[in-house]
């Protein structure tokens, strides 16, 4: 109560990692993607603009919304390949060859 009478704020003496140790659990986990890094990057700028290419086939913009996929997909496999991490690539190896063969089909089929 004498902090609140003073106005004084106590800074925090222990950090997250201190206090994560001394839980010891095996429920709490620390954050281990790459953050700074060329793949954050990349990662985030996929996931905006697959977002972009959702709210394009929400209002009926095709194919513009596959090619726009597309390019979210192509960001997405070459973080799956900075992290190898096997089930990003398969996901989104299949998923811009499932929207390239619309592509296709749309502007080449019958």
């Amino acid at each position: 109560m004498s902090d609140i009478q003073n106005n004084k704020i106590e800074p925090i003496k222990e950090k997250l990692d201190d206090k994560i140790k001394a839980l010891n659990s095996s429920r709490v986990y620390k954050k281990v993607t790459p953050r700074g890094d060329v793949s954050w990057y990349i990662k985030w700028a996929s996931s905006i603009t697959l977002i972009i290419a959702m709210m394009f086939t929400a209002v009926d913009m095709f194919p513009l919304n596959m090619w726009i996929a597309n390019i979210g997909f192509i960001g997405w496999l070459v973080v799956g390949m900075l992290w190898h991490d096997r089930s990003l690539i398969v996901l989104n190896a299949v998923s811009l060859s499932i929207y390239t063969l619309g592509i296709l089909n749309h502007y080449y089929g019958s």
